[in-house]
């Protein structure tokens, strides 16, 4: 199992207090995936010692469904330059076509240099 420095498991603790956090640092993509829904600045700040941009933008590539809300996913998009923002991830449900799930929460329109 690996060691991780304690700061770092206090910011999975709070973050994702429904499992230990070794079981959620384990998993890069999903913790950082929740460190840019539900983290603090301090927990940014914390993460981002142990885990570089590429690291947070690899999660941006393919985030577990459901955890993104729209504004944070519209947040960390932008941030990366990576507009348009696509679509938030959709969860697979065996038997059901994607595609037949309507986007309730499309990701708006974003512009280099707009004001809104």
């Amino acid at each position: 199992m690996m060691t991780y420095a304690e700061d770092l498991k206090a910011v999975a603790r709070r973050i994702v207090w429904f499992q230990p956090p070794e079981q959620t640092l384990a998993l890069k993509a999903y913790f950082l995936t929740y460190v840019m829904t539900y983290g603090t600045d301090e927990d940014l700040a914390i993460t981002r010692k142990y885990y570089s941009d590429g690291n947070f933008e690899a999660a941006l590539d393919s985030p577990p469904p459901g955890v993104f809300y729209r504004d944070a996913w519209l947040k960390w998009n932008v941030h990366y330059h990576r507009v348009p923002v696509p679509s938030l991830p959709k969860r697979r449900i065996p038997g059901v076509d994607p595609d037949s799930i309507p986007d309730l929460f499309p990701a708006k329109s974003y512009r280099a240099n707009t004001n809104t």
